[in-house]
C-alpha cells in the first residue's frame, strides 16, 4: 500500500489555514509533513476557530498558500490520494490552486481521491465522522488537528 493523505483545516470556505499530509510506502508511514498557511487576508470564520482552535494570530507570519505548495507538490505529485471525506479536501486544493493559477492537472492524481468515509460507510459503520471511525478502529486522534487528522486517515486506509 502506497498512497499519500492530506488533510486541510479551513479559515473560511475553501481557504487552508492548515495542512497535514502523511506519506505511506508499501504500508509505512515515511513522512509526515505539516504546516500553517496564511489565508487571504488572513481572515478566519469564527466557525473555524471553534472547530481547529486556530486563530489569525497563529497564522500571520505563516507563508501563504502559493509559498507553501512546491511542498504539497512533491508529496501528492503521481501519487494516490486518501482524505477522509475527500471532496472537501479536493475542492480546498483545487480552488486554491486555482486562486493562484496552479495547474491541477499538473499533479497528475486522480479526479476523486480514495476516501475513508465512503470506505468505513460500505463496511457499515455509522457515523462515520474520523473520531468515530478512530474510535471504531482503535487509532489515536487529535481531532481537527491537520496533522493527527491525516495520520488517521492513513491508518484508517490500511485498516481497510
Amino acid at each position: 500500500m502506497t498512497f499519500t493523505a492530506i488533510d486541510f483545516e479551513t479559515a473560511t470556505a475553501f481557504h487552508p489555514c492548515s495542512v497535514g499530509i502523511v506519506t505511506v510506502e508499501n504500508g509505512i508511514i515515511v513522512d509526515e509533513f505539516v504546516t500553517l498557511i496564511k489565508p487571504p487576508n488572513n481572515l478566519y470564520s469564527p466557525f473555524t476557530i471553534q472547530v481547529h482552535g486556530i486563530y489569525p494570530h497563529h497564522t500571520a507570519n505563516a507563508k501563504s498558500f502559493v509559498q507553501v505548495f512546491p511542498e504539497i507538490k512533491k508529496r501528492l505529485q503521481n501519487r494516490i490520494v486518501v482524505a477522509h471525506n475527500e471532496s472537501f479536501d479536493r475542492n480546498v486544493l483545487a480552488k486554491s490552486m486555482a486562486l493562484y493559477g496552479l495547474d491541477y492537472d499538473e499533479l497528475n492524481i486522480a479526479p476523486r481521491w480514495e476516501c475513508t468515509v465512503k470506505i468505513y460507510k460500505a463496511k457499515g459503520l455509522k457515523p462515520t465522522k474520523l473520531s468515530d471511525c478512530c474510535r471504531a478502529m482503535n487509532i489515536q486522534l487529535n481531532h481537527h488537528e491537520a496533522l493527527s487528522d491525516a495520520r488517521a486517515c492513513a491508518k484508517l486506509y490500511l485498516l481497510k
